[in-house]
């Protein structure tokens, strides 16, 4: 098949899905994470936590009152700082 043919074809799959017509071939559903014991974890305060992993104090505020939730990537890093926080300093150069 053709690209244009693929793509097309994929677009009436996703309209499909859309009105219900379809189930879909598979769904991400996000990771539960705490970002707060993470945090706490490490002994850090909001605003040196955020300064030292490159995040806003605020995004980290929301994530921890469960205002808001971290997307997929932001949910690999602080997997990442949970288990190897020296790493991510390393890589961000703030050891």
């Amino acid at each position: 098949m053709s690209l244009g043919k693929d793509l097309i074809k994929s677009a009436h799959e996703a309209l499909a899905i859309a009105k219900g017509e379809l189930e879909p071939a598979c769904v991400y559903i996000p990771e539960e994470i705490n970002v707060a014991a993470i945090r706490r974890k490490t002994k850090l305060t909001q605003l040196d936590f955020a300064a030292r992993f490159g995040l806003s104090v605020a995004t980290l505020r929301e994530w921890e009152q469960k205002k808001r939730h971290p997307d997929r990537t932001a949910i690999t890093l602080l997997l990442v700082i949970d288990k190897e926080p020296e790493a991510v300093q390393r890589a961000l150069n703030k050891t």
